[in-house]
């Protein structure tokens, strides 16, 4: 059974793994990330440790039980109750609820854990697994996000009220 993890640093080959398997993947809906982010991946990876002992952000991988990761799930900048969220999920096994099911555990743990009130999360229009993921995990959409924001590319903002979840 897969579970969820706050990432750590003994993570990094298995993100790493993880990001180049599925780099095409990703591509076809979010902005790559560039060659330079897997050049520099252990510094990379090294500063989001740091951003998340800070209390910036809280970064989480799901892992299978074989130790691959299924899918990276972060809260970035925390503040005043409030975080954003962004998930990606593999290849292999998007479609099949992971992300949906990923994501309700980690509001449930932003509200546990981290003491959140309020999740955002924003995805492009052409991107519609991840607004059927938002949605299905209790995020209602609230106004159109900037396309900066999402690669270029116009989009929606979606909130989730943690304090009132099932």
């Amino acid at each position: 059974m897969p579970e969820l993890k706050r990432l750590h640093a003994d993570h990094a080959p298995a993100v790493l793994a993880f990001e180049l398997a599925n780099r095409a993947y990703f591509a076809a809906s979010v902005s790559d990330r560039g060659d330079e982010y897997f050049e520099r991946f252990a510094d990379r990876h090294s500063a989001l440790l740091a951003e998340q002992e800070a209390g910036i952000c809280a970064f989480h991988v799901l892992v299978a039980e074989d130790g691959s990761v299924l899918g990276r799930f972060n809260l970035y900048d925390i503040e005043d109750g409030t975080a954003d969220l962004g998930y990606r999920v593999a290849q292999h096994v998007a479609g099949r609820g992971v992300a949906t099911a990923t994501v309700r555990e980690l509001c449930r743990l932003a509200a546990e854990r981290h003491g959140l009130r309020t999740l955002r999360a924003a995805a492009s229009h052409t991107n519609v697994a991840s607004r059927k993921v938002l949605v299905k995990a209790g995020f209602v959409p609230v106004g159109p996000a900037d396309p900066a924001d999402l690669g270029g590319k116009p989009g929606t903002w979606y909130r989730c009220d943690l304090e009132h979840r099932p």
